[in-house]
């Protein structure tokens, strides 16, 4: 995360992939949707996404020592339509209750510990309405194979950094979510070697 020219925390990373994820979540989204983003980071993918779909309710969500660039870009740029952020910590267990049409997060699974993402995964099925979607964006490998050697770098390089980061085992992450009941429904690929996991949530019939 750098700072930008308009002294906001800015991402390159979310201006590169904002265009190919808004043309993903535009197929899920229904009309008029409530969203939750886990690990909003600078703001820019909840700016972008409002402006393209006004009547969106997107609620950023991040830990607390990313809370002020956060809300000073939504205060900035939010054009009155997006909610104050809010704090959110994977692993508490006081998540906003929903229900969310959608749980969506971008880039954090490889920063957290593996020991987060059973939680991320149980938390998000929690909140989110029967029909909805959880949409995982990142990079994954698949049973411990890179798809890509620039995927593998930045697996060690992140290893490096934090032994409990690293690029995350598609195939596993499958697993949880669907002994959870949350089903696997699409794998896509993206730009830079990375990819969408979406899960969704079944739509059960009220007894």
């Amino acid at each position: 995360m750098m700072v930008g020219r308009d002294d906001l925390p800015w991402s390159e990373a979310c201006e590169r992939n904002r265009v190919p994820i808004a043309r993903v979540l535009d197929e899920l989204l229904p009309q008029r949707p409530q969203v939750l983003e886990i690990g909003s980071g600078t703001g820019q993918h909840a700016v972008f996404f409002n402006r393209l779909r006004p009547e969106l309710v997107w609620r950023c969500s991040d830990l607390p020592e990313n809370l002020v660039g956060l809300q000073a870009r939504i205060d900035r740029e939010g054009e009155g339509r997006l909610p104050d952020a809010i704090e959110l910590d994977v692993m508490r267990s006081d998540w906003p209750c929903g229900p969310f049409d959608l749980v969506f997060s971008a880039n954090t699974l490889h920063i957290m510990p593996w020991t987060h993402t059973p939680v991320l995964l149980e938390r998000s099925c929690a909140v989110l309405a029967n029909g909805g979607c959880l949409v995982i964006y990142g990079p994954f490998h698949d049973n411990g194979v890179h798809i890509a050697p620039s995927n593998e770098a930045f697996d060690r390089s992140l290893k490096a950094r934090d032994p409990a980061m690293g690029v995350r085992d598609a195939q596993r992450i499958r697993a949880l979510a669907s002994a959870i009941g949350l089903q696997p429904e699409a794998d896509l690929a993206m730009p830079a070697n990375n990819r969408i996991l979406v899960f969704r949530k079944p739509d059960r019939a009220p007894n």
